[in-house]
């Protein structure tokens, strides 16, 4: 089983979701979600720097998915997201992890089946997927789908990995 961890980045909220897969079956490992606090970014920055090196550090995953920069129709938000991905992706490589990109429309695509969904249909779906007995907050639900994500788009690579490891185990 793969590990992955998932990041929905945001500059006041950071979703993460951690998941274990072979490609067929997922299963949740953990999540939750890093509020940052103050009113200065450089130091938010920090926190999700140093927050995702914690939970690679704690929870060991073999490879981050990150949802991609969407435009917004703000460019100072655009901007700011764009440096919150930057943060937990440098957490990510400084860890040594390979990070895999998704656009959102991509990631709404693989959990739901349309690119258009809203985020109580990602939450709903997550749930589902996972076997959650309750929904879990909406920027810990778009990690987890991020992750969902990349095990989705990489069943074929998953097995092959899975079929190694157990190669190796006998």
């Amino acid at each position: 089983m793969l590990r992955i961890i998932g990041i929905d980045p945001g500059s006041r909220i950071t979703g993460y979701g951690l998941i274990e897969s072979d490609g067929l079956r997922s299963v949740h490992v953990a999540y939750g979600v890093l509020r940052l606090d103050g009113d200065a970014l450089p130091p938010r920055l920090g926190k999700i720097f140093a927050g995702v090196c914690d939970l690679i550090n704690e929870h060991q995953p073999d490879v981050m998915a990150i949802e991609q920069v969407f435009v917004a129709k703000n460019p100072s938000s655009a901007l700011k997201l764009g440096q919150a991905r930057g943060a937990a992706i440098c957490a990510a490589v400084s860890r040594g992890l390979a990070v895999a990109e998704y656009t959102p429309t991509r990631i709404k695509q693989a959990i739901v089946g349309t690119g258009r969904a809203e985020k109580a249909q990602i939450q709903h779906m997550v749930q589902r997927l996972l076997g959650l007995q309750e929904k879990p907050p909406v920027d810990a639900a778009d990690a987890l789908a991020v992750a969902l994500s990349h095990a989705h788009t990489n069943t074929v690579l998953l097995r092959q990995s899975a079929g190694r490891q157990r190669g190796l185990r006998k």
